[in-house]
C-alpha cells in the first residue's frame, strides 16, 4: 500500500484528541469487553500515562471495571492497592506508598502522574462499598525476594502453624546464597545444577491450601495476595534459570506469568461471573504478538494470550505512539535517569504516517473490514534503556490494525516527572 493512500485513510478515519470528552467514542467502541489493554510506547512518557489514566477513569465510571493491573511488581503495587481501598492497616500517605517502588527503574511507577492517579482512585473508592472498590495490582514477576519476604511476614502476622512458616522459610533460605541477584541464581542453576524449584512449588501449594482454609473472611484479599506472591516465586525461579539459556523462553515465561496473574485476579473479582480488568503495559506486551515479528521468533505476549483464552470479542487493545519529544530513560541498565530527546519518527513508520496525516493528537478506532492498515511497517518501542542514536533499532515491524483495536497517536510528547527514592538494582527488565 502506498504512503499517500494510508495517510488519506488516517486523515479521514481519525478524530482529534484534545479533551477527556474526545475519548467517549473509544469507550463506546470498547462496549462490553471484559479486558481493556492500554499500551505505551515507552515507560517514561507523561502523555502515555495521563491519557491512559483519563481513559481508565471513564471505563471505571461507565463500564464498572473492577481493577487496574500493571507492568509492576506484585508486592509494591499491593501496598498501593490497600491504600486506595483504605484498608485499616494501609500506609497512611501517598508518598509512603510511592516509596515502595524502590527498585530500578523506579520512575515507572514512582512518578507525579501516578501520584495524582492514586489520590483520584482513593477518593473515588471512598464513595463505594468495600465490594465495589477498584483495585490496583502488579502483574510482573521480578520481585522474587520481596514476594518471599511478604509470604513469611503474612504467615507470622496470622500466627500460622509452625510447619507452614517453616516451609516458607525453607524456600526463602534456598535463594539466600544468591544475594537478591536473580542472574547469579540462574547461572548457578545452569552451571552447577543448583535448583530451588521444588521448594517454591511446595510453597505455592501450601499457600493455595491455606487460602481455602484461612478464617479471615474480612480480609480475604490478604490471603489471595499471599498466594500471588508464592506464584511470583515459582515463575521467577523458572524465569531466572531460562535467562541463561537464551532464546524466547524467558520472555514467554514472563508474559505467561502476567497472563496467569491476570486470570487469577479476574476470577477473584468476578464473584462467579468473571471480573473486568484494565491492563497497563508496554505496547510490546498488550499488542498481539502475532501481528509483529515476535511470532517469527517464537514469542507470545499478554495481548495474544488473553485473546486466545477469552476470545477477541472480550478483549480490546489500545496502542500508543508519538512522533517526537522527550522521555525519561537511561543509557545502560541501572545507570542514572536522564531526560532524553526522542527524534522525529523515521520515514515510512506508522508514527511518520500519522504525523503526515495531521501533526496533532489523534485517535483512530480500527475497522476490521479494511486491510489498509495491515502493512508491515515499523512502530517505535522505547525501553527503560534507550539509545536515540540507534533509532532504527527501536522499531518493531507491525501490522497496526491487527496488533490493536484502536491507536492513540500523540504528536509531541514529554518526559514524565519521576519521584526520587533510594534505588537498588534488580534483574534487567524487557520493555
Amino acid at each position: 500500500m502506498n504512503n499517500q493512500d494510508i495517510i488519506e485513510y488516517i486523515r479521514q478515519g481519525s478524530v482529534p484528541l484534545q479533551t477527556m470528552a474526545d475519548l467517549q467514542p473509544l469507550v463506546d467502541a470498547i462496549g462490553d469487553a471484559r479486558f481493556v489493554l492500554l499500551g505505551e510506547a515507552s515507560h517514561g512518557t507523561s502523555e502515555f500515562y495521563t491519557w491512559r489514566i483519563e481513559l481508565s477513569k471513564l471505563l471505571i465510571a461507565q463500564k464498572g471495571f473492577h481493577f487496574v493491573a500493571v507492568e509492576g511488581d506484585w508486592p509494591s503495587c499491593y501496598y498501593m492497592n490497600r491504600y486506595v481501598k483504605q484498608y485499616e492497616d494501609a500506609l497512611q500517605t501517598p508518598h509512603e506508598v510511592m516509596a515502595q517502588f524502590n527498585r530500578w527503574p523506579t520512575w515507572m511507577w514512582a512518578n507525579q502522574e501516578i501520584l495524582q492517579w492514586i489520590e483520584w482512585l482513593r477518593a473515588d473508592n471512598s464513595k463505594k462499598s468495600s465490594h465495589e472498590k477498584v483495585g490496583f495490582y502488579g502483574l510482573d514477576m521480578y520481585s522474587l525476594w520481596e514476594s518471599m519476604e511478604e509470604v513469611i511476614r503474612h504467615l507470622k502476622a496470622l500466627d500460622a502453624p509452625e510447619d507452614q512458616i517453616a516451609l516458607a522459610e525453607r524456600a526463602f533460605s534456598c535463594f539466600e546464597p544468591y544475594g537478591n541477584d536473580g542472574q547469579q541464581y540462574g547461572f548457578r542453576a545452569w552451571s552447577e545444577d543448583a535448583d530451588c524449584a521444588e521448594e517454591v512449588v511446595q510453597l505455592l501449594k501450601g499457600m493455595q491450601r491455606q487460602r481455602h482454609t484461612e478464617a479471615n473472611e474480612a480480609d480475604d484479599e490478604s490471603s489471595f495476595s499471599n498466594e500471588l506472591n508464592a506464584l511470583v516465586a515459582v515463575n521467577a525461579e523458572r524465569y531466572y534459570r531460562s535467562m541463561i539459556r537464551g532464546g524466547p523462553d524467558s520472555w514467554n515465561i514472563r508474559d505467561r506469568h502476567m497472563t496467569e496473574a491476570l486470570q487469577k485476579l479476574t476470577d477473584f473479582h468476578g464473584h462467579g461471573e468473571g471480573g473486568k480488568a484494565i491492563v497497563w503495559e508496554h505496547n510490546t506486551h498488550i499488542g498481539d504478538a502475532r501481528a509483529t515479528d515476535m511470532a517469527e521468533d517464537g514469542m507470545v505476549n499478554v495481548g495474544q494470550l488473553v485473546r486466545e483464552l477469552y476470545g477477541s470479542d472480550q478483549v480490546f487493545a489500545v496502542g500508543f505512539g508519538s512522533y517526537e519529544g522527550t522521555v525519561i530513560a537511561a543509557n545502560a541498565w541501572a545507570a542514572p535517569t536522564q531526560t532524553m530527546q526522542v527524534p522525529q519518527a523515521i520515514r515510512n513508520s506508522w508514527e511518520y504516517l500519522f504525523h503526515e496525516a495531521s501533526a496533532s493528537d489523534q485517535l483512530i478506532i480500527f475497522d476490521k473490514d479494511t486491510d489498509i492498515l495491515m502493512d508491515n511497517r515499523g512502530h517505535r518501542a522505547i525501553g527503560v534503556v534507550y539509545h536515540p542514536r540507534n533509532e532504527r533499532g527501536n522499531y518493531v515491524p507491525t501490522m497496526l490494525s491487527s496488533r490493536y483495536d484502536a491507536f492513540i497517536y500523540l504528536d509531541q510528547t514529554h518526559a514524565l516527572q519521576p519521584l526520587v527514592f533510594r534505588e537498588h538494582e534488580p534483574m534487567p527488565m524487557i520493555p
